[in-house]
C-alpha cells in the first residue's frame, strides 16, 4: 500500500517537473511576455525574517539549520544568518534563472534553495554578481557582458564537481505555471549530454537544461560562458517531510 502511495508521489512529481521545463523552454521562446521588463524593486524584496524562514525550508532542518542564510537587500544578495556547515540557503529570484527564461522579471518568483559547499563555492558567486547588477538597474544584456567579463579575468571560479541544491520548500513560488511548485534537487554539471544521466527517458526522475540560456538561438550568446547543464531530480517529500502535493499555496 505504502509502496503504491509513494510511486504516485512520485509520478506526480515527475509530471509536475516535465510540465515545468516544457513550459520554461516553451515560455522563453515566446516573443509575447507578461513580464518584459524589471518591475519595481520593492516588488522583489521581501520581509527579513520571512525571507530567512523560507531560505531555510529549502532543505530539511538537519541541513539548513546550520546553513548561512542570505536576504536579498538594495545592494544584492548579504548574509542575515552565519552558518558553520557549508552550505548556503536563500530565495532566488526569476533573474536567477535562464537569461531567455519569460518569467525572467517575474516578481512572484520566490525560489528558496539551499546550496552545498561545492555550489557555495562555484554557483554562489555568479548569483551574487546578477544580484547587484539587478539592483543597480542593469538590463540583461548588460549582466551577461559582466558575467563574461568576470569569467575572462578569472573573477568568477570555475564549476566544482559535486555542486548541487535542495529546493524542497513547499512554500517556494516557482513559476507562474501549473502548482508554481515542486520539491526536487538540482545538481550542476559539466556534462553535455543529457542523455548521459538518462534525461526526459520514459520512467526517469530526471530532466536537464542549460543554466544559462534556453534556446539553441540564443547558443551563439554562450560564447565566453562556460557551459553547465544542470539536471532536475524529482523527490517525493517536501522538506518539512510531508508528501509532494500538499503546500501552501
Amino acid at each position: 500500500m505504502r509502496e503504491n502511495k509513494v510511486g504516485a508521489i512520485v509520478i506526480k512529481s515527475i509530471a509536475l517537473l516535465v510540465v515545468l521545463g516544457a513550459a520554461y523552454q516553451a515560455r522563453s521562446q515566446d516573443a509575447t511576455t507578461p513580464y518584459p521588463k524589471m518591475a519595481p524593486i520593492d516588488q522583489y524584496l521581501m520581509e527579513k525574517n520571512a525571507e530567512i524562514q523560507l531560505a531555510r525550508s529549502a532543505a530539511p532542518d538537519s541541513i539548513s539549520r546550520d546553513a548561512t542564510i542570505l536576504i536579498l537587500g538594495r545592494q544584492g544578495y548579504e548574509t542575515a544568518v552565519q552558518g558553520k556547515n557549508g552550505f548556503v540557503c536563500m530565495v532566488g529570484r526569476g533573474w536567477g534563472a535562464a537569461f531567455d527564461w519569460a518569467e525572467f522579471w517575474n516578481p512572484k518568483v520566490k525560489a528558496a534553495d539551499c546550496m552545498n559547499p561545492q555550489a557555495a563555492r562555484s554557483i554562489l558567486p555568479i548569483a551574487y554578481l546578477r544580484s547587484r547588477m539587478v539592483m543597480a538597474g542593469r538590463s540583461k544584456a548588460e549582466i551577461v557582458s559582466a558575467v563574461k567579463a568576470a569569467f575572462k579575468n578569472k573573477q568568477l571560479p570555475d564549476l566544482e564537481s559535486g555542486a548541487m541544491d535542495y529546493m524542497m520548500s513547499k512554500s517556494a513560488y516557482l513559476t507562474d505555471e501549473g502548482d508554481h511548485n515542486l520539491p526536487h534537487l538540482m545538481f550542476y554539471t559539466r556534462v553535455k549530454d543529457g542523455k548521459d544521466w538518462g534525461s526526459g527517458a520514459a520512467g526517469s526522475p530526471v530532466l536537464s537544461s542549460p543554466y544559462w540560456f534556453f534556446s539553441p538561438k540564443e547558443q551563439p550568446q554562450m560564447k565566453g560562458l562556460p557551459p553547465i547543464l544542470v539536471f532536475l531530480v524529482a523527490v517525493t517529500n517536501w522538506s518539512d517531510g510531508t508528501p509532494a502535493g500538499k503546500h501552501n499555496d
